[in-house]
């Protein structure tokens, strides 16, 4: 059993080569007990000081979601995977999910769905981070973010509204703080049976890859089950760690505590990354009977989405595939009205549309909350909502499909219904 076998903890003279074994709950102190006898005396109990700061971190949920681009109305699903051939991101062979999980990706409507990646760091150093990149390259224009596999992971997980893992620690540690987990690879051939992993994995879903994503996402945030083995057995001193190893290694160096109380660095706040979305977006629009503007997007949609409404193509002024820009029915770009690598708005809508005789509207987005639109016809707009709200990207496609009138709109998207202010732009 990994870390806890004869061979991780007994020199060549079967002497545990540690003074202390530190183990987090007394479950793993009866397996390392059964497992090598002659280190059972070197366990202590010391709590779990990365689950600490997580519960610590808690009540700054709402800061690590606006700071992963997670927006009003939005799920944050986190996809994980641990280091191992058999895990998530595996060796590529015949039980390989995550090129089917890939693919079905965007099946998850834009503006419903925000999607982070958290991988093991020696996936990354294993492969190189240019080779992961590349693999994930076609979900990162789609919009996935890719999470700092050592800053920032814990915070993803804080923020997560659903998991999709394995049987890797970062999967425990999201149904030990209550998140539901979706497995897409359980390890069955690396896993002790007796473990309280094992146990995790028995009893958490399973994600079947050759179905449908979005039915099986929406299941399992409105059953919301966790398996309650994670949050009983991760630790049994929750809050504790940092006093009980400070205790425990100024007895080994045989010095007095200070009074002053035993703390662990506080998460820090990761750095802001909104969705940036460079691959093609169908739209679907249709008028409520309230005058609302249902918009629902799908990034790199190999088929026609499903949905009634009519529909239409965005694509991203840098589109991997500038041919898209010429059957595009609008045309997107982010930027400051006052970057002067851009130049202003209007007059790049203007010899955009120029451009590209298929476009109707040309959309500047601004900021958070606010984007710039143009006609065809030479009329201009200012679209303003929350910073939080509703991609403005969307409530550019919402603004066409109303009729391009000024006045406040109402954008609906999941469920969530946003205000835009559309001012006229002489």
């Amino acid at each position: 059993m990994f870390g806890v076998s004869p061979e991780w903890l007994l020199d060549e003279d079967g002497v545990p080569v540690a003074d202390a074994l530190v183990l987090s709950h007394p479950d793993q102190v009866d397996r390392l007990a059964a497992a090598c006898p002659e280190a059972a005396h070197t366990a202590v109990l010391g709590g779990d000081p990365c689950f600490d700061r997580m519960l610590a971190a808690l009540p700054r949920r709402d800061a690590f979601r606006r700071a992963l681009g997670v927006r009003s109305g939005q799920r944050l699903l986190v996809l994980n995977s641990t280091w191992n051939p058999t895990s998530l991101f595996g060796d590529g062979g015949p039980d390989d999910v995550l090129p089917l999980l890939l693919s079905r990706l965007p099946e998850l409507p834009l503006d419903e769905y925000r999607v982070a990646v958290v991988l093991h760091p020696n996936v990354w150093h294993g492969h190189g981070p240019g080779q992961v990149r590349l693999w994930l390259d076609g979900a990162r224009r789609a919009g996935v973010a890719l999470v700092d596999p050592v800053a920032d992971w814990r915070q993803a997980l804080i923020a997560a509204d659903a998991v999709i893992g394995d049987f890797g620690s970062v999967s425990y540690y999201a149904a030990a703080l209550g998140t539901p987990v979706l497995l897409a690879a359980t390890g069955g051939t690396v896993l002790d049976g007796g473990s309280q992993v094992a146990a995790f994995v028995r009893a958490a879903p399973r994600l079947d890859p050759y179905a449908a994503l979005a039915p099986q996402v929406a299941d399992l945030l409105a059953r919301g089950e966790v398996p309650t083995g994670p949050a009983e057995l991760t630790t049994s001193d929750p809050g504790r760690s940092a006093a009980l190893l400070r205790t425990l290694f100024h007895r080994f160096l045989g010095l007095p505590e200070p009074a002053a109380p035993a703390l662990l660095d506080p998460l820090p706040l990761p750095a802001h990354q909104p969705a940036a979305v460079t691959a093609p977006v169908r739209v679907l629009t249709r008028t409520a009977g309230d005058g609302a503007v249902e918009v629902r997007r799908f990034a790199a949609a190999r088929h026609e989405p499903p949905g009634d409404g009519a529909g239409h193509l965005v694509v991203h002024e840098d589109t991997l595939d500038p041919g898209l820009l010429a059957h595009a029915d609008v045309i997107v770009r982010q930027g400051a009205a006052d970057d002067v690598r851009l130049g202003p708005p209007l007059p790049w809508a203007e010899r955009t549309l120029a451009r590209h005789r298929s476009g109707t509207l040309a959309v500047q987005v601004t900021g958070p909350g606010s984007c710039t639109v143009r006609h065809r016809s030479g009329a201009a707009w200012e679209l303003t909502g929350a910073a939080d709200g509703i991609d403005p990207a969307a409530a550019a496609s919402a603004l066409l499909a109303a009729g391009l009138r000024p006045g406040v709109l109402t954008v609906r998207s999941g469920g969530t219904d946003h205000r835009v202010t559309v001012t006229p732009v002489r």
